[in-house]
Order: C-alpha cells, then structure tokens, then sequence
C-alpha cells in the first residue's frame, strides 16, 4: 500500500499540496515558538559591567529571596536596607574599600533611565576622564562627553530636589548605563543606602569578613551587581510571560487547521475510496493507504518545516526586540545544543503525529465506504458529525460555556490574568468550529433567505450544494471562523478591560488635576513641597515604599504608599468596607481588604530602612489584586529611598473652594517648570496611565493576534485552494449545462461569500460568548462593564478573509476555464 499511497499523492498533488503547505505552516511556527522559548532558559552568561575591573563586590542579599517570585523593582529587605554600618568597618579592615551608591540622578533633558554614582566607584567600570578632572565640591560632577562640555553649568534632578551642578569633567560613554558623577559626600546625602562595597583586600579575609551576613561576587556574579541585571530580568519576564501564550494560542490554531486540513483531503476523495473497495481493496488496505500517504505527507512537510523553524525564531526574537519586550542582546543561534534540537524534533513529531492524527478518523470513514457509493452520481454527505467529532465539540460546548459562566461569577479576577484568560478565549471559537457542520443548514437557508426571490439558477444552485456538502462548506468556513473569531476576542478583552481600568481609575480619583512624570521616572518630593506652598492648593503625592510583615516565619512585602491622611481623603476616592480613614494617624494604616487584616489589630511592620514598628489597622478598603497597597503615614518618607527611588509617581492636586483657578493653575506650572513634573487634568492623568499600564498586556494580546491572523490567512487561501481544484467535476456539469464562463465564475464567487458569512456568523456567536463572560466579571470587579469592539480590526480582518476565500476559489476556477476544453469524463478521478 505504501506504492499505492505514494501514486496517489502523485496524481492528487493539488489537493495534497495543500495539505503540505498547511502542515509546514504549522510546524515551523511550533518549532520557531519552542526554540524561542527554551533559548530564554538558556540564556548566555552576561559579562560583568560596571565592575567589571573589581576584584570582589560585597552586596547584602537574602538567600531565601527570589527575584522572579516578586515584583520588578521589588528589593528584599537586606537589599532594601543596604550596607550597614557594621558591616561596612568590617571590610574596611580587610583593605581597602570603596563605597558604592546608586540613586537616581537626571540631567535636565537627559535620559530618565541616568543614574547617579560617587565618583570613587568610576574606575572599577572602566571610565576614565577625557577631559577635565574629578569633582573636588559637592557643587561638582563628571558626565558623559555627549551629555555636557566641561565647566558647564547644568541642572540635574534627583530624588532630594533640582540642583545646579558645574560639569569638573566628562567620560567616554559607555553602553550599560549613562551615568553622573558626585563626590562621596554629595552622593551621600542624595542617597543615604549604601548599595554596595568594593572590596581590594585579599578575598579570603573579605570572604571571612562577612559571613553570611552578605554575598561576596567575584567573577561572572559581578554581573549581579549592575543594574543591566535587573533590566534584563524586566525584559526577560516579559518574554516568557509572552512567548508561552503565543506558543499555545497560535499552537493550537496551528494544529487545529491542520488536521482539519488533513482530515479534509481525505473526505474530498470518498468517490475515489469507492472505486477501490469496487476493485476488492479490503477496509484494512485502504485505512492503511490513507495511513500511509498522512505518512508520507507528514514526514516530508514535518522536515520542511523544521528546517523553516529556526530562522523563524531568529525573526520571531528580532520582532519582541523591536516592540521593547525582549532586551537587545537577545539572539537565537543555531547550535547542537539541546535547547535547540529539542524544540526541533518536538516539533517534527508533533507535525507527524498531527497528520496521522488529522488522517485517522478520516481513514477510519473510508475503510467503511462502500463500493456501490463509486456508481452514485450525487455526491450528497450527511452533517458531517461523526461520533468522536460529536463528543469533542459537545465537551468544547460545555467547557466553553461553563468556563464562561465561571469567569463571569465564579473568578472575575481571572481575566485580570492575561496568560490563562488568553487561553482561555481560545476554547468558545474552536468549539464553534467542531460543531460547525451542524450549523452549516440553517446558516445556509438563513443567510440564502433574502435572495431567495432572485432571478436567475445561481441562487438556488449555490445554496443547494451548501446544504449537500455540509462537510465541505464547514472545513473551508473553519480557517475563516478562526481568524475572525480569535482576533475579535483578543482584542475586544484587551481594550474592554482597559476602557474598564480607565473607568475605575476615573471614579478613584477625586482631585481635578494631577502631576505627571514629564520625561521623568517620578516626581521629588521637593517639587511636591513646593506647590503645596501655594495659597489654595492641596496636594498629596504618595511615594512608592515597600512594608515587610511576618507571615507563618516568612517575610511577606507589599506596596506601600506615604501620604498626607487629609490630603489622602480629600483627593482619592477608596472603597472604604471596614473602619474609616478618619482614623489613620501616625501609628496606623489603611490597608487592603485582599491582606485578610482586621481593622484594629495591630500588626509588626519591617521597614525598608530596617526600623520595625507595630500599626495599627485603622481601615480597610477594596481593591483588585495588583492595585493593593497599604498607606502609610508621612513619618515613613524616608523609607522611600531605601525600598525604590525616593520619587512619587504621581501627586493629586485639589483647589480650596474661592481659590483663583486661572491664578492658582498659572503659580503650579511656574513651580513645576524644569522639575520634570507636568501638569495635568484627571482625565489625561487616567489616559496616560492606562496607556502605560495597558502597554505590555496589548503587545501580548496584538502580537499573538498577528500570528494568528497571518497563518489563518494562508490557512483560508490555502485550504479554499484546495476545495475548488477538486470540484473539476461542478464546473464540467455547469459548462455542459450551458452555463457561460462569466455564470460559472459567479456562481463560485457566491458560494465563496456565503461560506466566508457563514464562518464569521459562527466567530460573531463565539466571540458573544467570549464578552458575557467578561462583561460579568467586569461588572463585579470594577461596578461597569464597558465592552470595546474593536470595529476597524474586525472589519479589516473579515474583509481581508472574504477577499482571500474569493480569491482561494478565482484562481483554480479560472485556470480551469482557461483550458482548451473541459469534459466530464476528463473531470473524474
């Protein structure tokens, strides 16, 4: 049967041709998915940095502490509290120590990513002065020679305030960092925490020296200490957030249109199966040819499309560097490395599986056919449900709903998750797709109704052979319902949750105007400071710290944010459930209900500076996971610039009832300019915020979309491709019928539409689905549900699958019609 099964494929090749292409679609996106992915888990070692020329870098760590279980930016408690004083004389003793302090320190119009550094630890990073010399006074500092001349004057803003600084000198530039230089001394006062020691005495003693109280880095672990550390972790974290959901949604839609594909091929040939079982070919030896030519087929589009899988990771990777997900030195390389040939033989076998398994139930029809259906001139199939097809779109159906239902009550919080939630979308739409051929009749007639009184045979002819080949009209509807259905979940969740954030954003924030980053990571305090001063204006503008509590013997931290109480309740707007914020004062706080404390205990609470005091809980408020903090009294200010950077966010400014408005508005921008703060209504606030908070999760949502509305459309063109070249026969009977040229093509161009309608029908239902489980949970967890339609995306995707399907049936049509002659005995097989 394998002689047999490879002549067919021979004489059938348009048909299996499509199969192919499909297939090494399918596999070269998996293998390029999975060797992205294994690539981020064995990632090259990054060459130490800015201490590239220390011997020994001393750094306080906690060995429990796992970055990638936390929050970016989130310090543990040692490294929060930084070197300590004790600690400190103890490597002194040992030789020769060097003090290092990392703060942030922004030239007026430079980059907000510039960091600032005692001049001391230059050297270790291989700066050298170009020209100039080192600071001598606190009023000094060296800079980049692309950021300033020497003996310039400059602003520089810092968490401690605005500050005009003389340039003493300029340094190379380099490419890990942009930094500015001050004396010890200054660097001190900017920066009281103490980052870290570089230690030039014998390592041995260094090592002796501190304990365990710290880490000692030497060699590769230098890298550890730079702060590309934790820029490549940001960025890294993103990746593999990323990369596991495009893998699984554009995996599955690749596997899924391929062994339909296959499953297809196999259907369009039952007359051909017959004609065997009429010449004594046995159940057995036919289930074993078709077997044997998804082998055949398999095995070679499996090879081809590994073999595309690799530089399509390489492409896959420069595009995440491109959009800022992935860090720039992020590369595939082809190598004998595991983490490469793994992925690529996964995926062979995968695609090899995929046709065997897109084959099976196909080949399992055709050992039942039976000989006398080879003498039938109908070609008339039945729903094209088989009982495996039955059971899988029945559990699709109920896994669809119920996971809908229990999104929408059960877990509203599930959406605010966007690596399961994606998946999850994916489960309606290919449930739809399953069950498709069942709705293949009623779609036909509904849809076919309203031309149900046109002149003319095309109407009645292209609705009859939808209704007597449901099987054929559900396949070639599939690629179409999947591509639209997909992308219209996609992007309608992504932009309905933000326009919902957007909402409950609005309705927290109770001042009119806001202070802004403007270029800036944050806003000092002193700039705060400053506009508070002005008659009739109230700001609150919370620093970002971080609170450690005691859970079961571990350490627990969270968000914390330092505020003004008044000045808290006059500008935002919290969900209040227990207490009342009329009670925070110096020794308590108001916390988030999601931390199960009760309003009035009392709590111990490690601060990021190392001070541990007891709170007390004087309210508690609703929040949704991610937005929990607790807010603090102002006594805590200066943990600030132990647990980030020292800078708020954002300060909210409200204006006493009688003020100036026009005068009041006119004093703020005046204090405000050349601070990097910007000032702004709430509205813009809450755009600007949601645009950056929105940023990654949109990148995740498009980006998967793309991939699968780019396969899809090859999936439609291919697989309509497929349909019309076997249907010689249709249009012998239609040319010998008298039908014209013109009649002929307009006749399958109306049957192309109605299955392209009928499969964006079925991804309009699936996609319904997808929002009321949305719009349920978004009306628990924000009080609205605004559902975004993204009506320009959908529009443009639907038109552009209607246009291929056209086109995927044009195409054989007319290279058909362009035959010198066209004749029924010709047209079978």
């Amino acid at each position: 049967m394998i002689r047999v099964a490879f002549q067919t494929l021979r004489a059938r090749w348009v048909s299996f041709l499509g199969s192919v292409v499909a297939l090494v679609l399918g596999v070269a996106q998996v293998a390029a998915m999975g060797v992205l992915l294994m690539t981020v888990f064995d990632l090259p070692d990054r060459p130490a940095e800015r201490f590239a020329q220390a011997p020994a870098v001393v750094r306080p760590s906690d060995p429990t502490w796992d970055s990638a279980r936390h929050d970016l930016g989130v310090r543990s408690l040692a490294e929060a509290k930084g070197v300590s004083p004790a600690l400190r004389r103890k490597v002194t003793a040992t030789g020769e120590t060097v003090v290092d302090r990392s703060f942030y320190a922004q030239l007026e119009g430079g980059p907000k990513d510039q960091v600032g550094h005692p001049w001391p630890v230059a050297r270790f990073g291989g700066y050298a002065l170009k020209d100039g010399r080192r600071p001598s006074s606190d009023d000094e500092i060296v800079v980049a020679s692309d950021r300033a001349r020497t003996g310039a004057k400059v602003t520089v803003l810092t968490a401690a305030g605005v500050t005009r600084y003389t340039v003493s000198g300029t340094v190379s530039p380099v490419a890990w960092e942009d930094a500015v230089f001050f004396t010890d001394a200054e660097a001190a006062r900017l920066s009281p925490r103490i980052e870290a020691l570089v230690a030039l005495g014998p390592i041995d003693k260094v090592r002796e020296a501190v304990g365990e109280d710290a880490e000692v880095l030497t060699g590769q672990d230098r890298h550890r200490a730079d702060a590309g550390e934790e820029r490549d972790r940001e960025t890294l974290d993103n990746t593999v957030t990323l990369v596991p959901v495009m893998a699984g949604v554009a995996g599955t839609t690749a596997i899924f249109v391929v062994a339909s594909t296959f499953a297809f091929a196999v259907i369009q040939r039952r007359r051909e199966i017959a004609l065997l079982r009429a010449v004594g070919a046995t159940p057995k030896q036919v289930r074993r040819m078709v077997r044997n030519e998804a082998l055949l087929a398999g095995v070679l589009a499996s090879a081809v499309g590994t073999a595309l899988g690799l530089p399509g990771a390489r492409l896959l990777a420069g595009m995440l560097i491109e959009m800022g997900v992935s860090p720039p030195w992020f590369e595939v390389e082809p190598s004998p490395h595991w983490t490469v040939l793994a992925p690529l033989a996964g995926a062979f076998l995968v695609g090899v599986l995929v046709a065997l398994g897109g084959a099976a139930a196909a080949a399992r029809r055709a050992g039942n056919i039976r000989p006398i259906e080879a003498l039938r001139e109908a070609t008339v199939d039945d729903t094209g449900m088989t009982p495996s097809r039955w059971l899988l779109g029945a559990a699709g159906l109920i896994c669809g709903v119920g996971w809908t239902a229990w999104i929408a009550v059960g877990d509203p919080g599930g959406v605010l998750s966007p690596t399961t939630y994606v998946v999850s979308l994916m489960i309606p739409v290919l449930a739809a797709a399953v069950l498709a051929p069942l709705a293949v009749g009623p779609l036909t007639k509904l849809l076919m109704w309203p031309f149900s009184r046109s002149s003319g045979p095309t109407t009645m002819l292209v609705r009859e052979s939808a209704l007597t080949s449901r099987r054929r009209v559900a396949a070639t509807a599939a690629p179409v319902l999947l591509t639209v259905g997909l992308v219209f979940s996609l992007i309608a969740a992504t932009d309905s949750l933000g326009a919902a954030r957007d909402h409950g954003l609005r309705n927290q924030v109770r001042s009119e105007y806001a202070l802004a980053p403007d270029g800036t990571p944050g806003i000092s305090p002193q700039v705060i400071d400053r506009v508070s001063r002005i008659n009739g204006v109230r700001i609150a503008g919370p620093l970002l710290t971080t609170v450690y509590t005691e859970d079961e013997g571990r350490l627990e931290e969270n968000d914390g944010l330092v505020v003004d109480p008044a000045a808290l309740k006059r500008t935002m707007e919290l969900k209040v459930v227990g207490g009342s914020l009329d009670d925070l004062d110096d020794n308590s706080m108001a916390v988030a209900d999601l931390w199960g404390m009760r309003v009035g205990s009392t709590h111990k609470v490690l601060m990021a500076d190392g001070q541990v005091v007891p709170l007390r809980v004087a309210a508690t408020y609703r929040a949704l996971r991610g937005e929990d903090v607790a807010y603090l009294p102002q006594r805590f200010t200066a943990t600030a610039a132990y647990a980030r950077d020292g800078l708020a966010r954002r300060a909210y400014i409200s204006l006493e009832p009688g003020t100036d408005r026009a005068a009041a508005i006119a004093e703020i921008r005046k204090a405000v300019g050349g601070t990097g703060a910007s000032l702004m209504t709430r509205d813009r606030l809450v755009a600007s915020e949601s645009a950056y908070a929105r940023r990654l999760t949109e990148v995740r949502q498009r980006s998967t979309a793309l991939i699968i509305v780019l396969f899809c459309f090859v999936a439609i063109l291919n697989t309509l491709l497929m349909a019309t070249a076997d249907r010689r026969r249709d249009l012998a009977l239609l040319r010998m019928a008298g039908a014209t040229p013109k009649q002929v093509v307009r006749f399958f161009v109306a049957e192309s539409l109605l299955v392209a309608s009928i499969g964006l029908v079925l991804a309009l239902v699936a996609t319904a689905v997808n929002l009321a489980g949305l719009w349920g949970a978004e009306l628990q967890l924000f009080g609205t549900a605004p559902i975004a339609v993204p009506y320009a995306a959908v529009i443009g995707v639907a038109a552009v699958s209607t246009l291929l399907a056209v086109v995927g049936t044009v195409l054989p049509v007319g290279a058909a019609l362009r035959a010198r002659t066209v004749q029924l005995a010709g047209a079978r097989e």
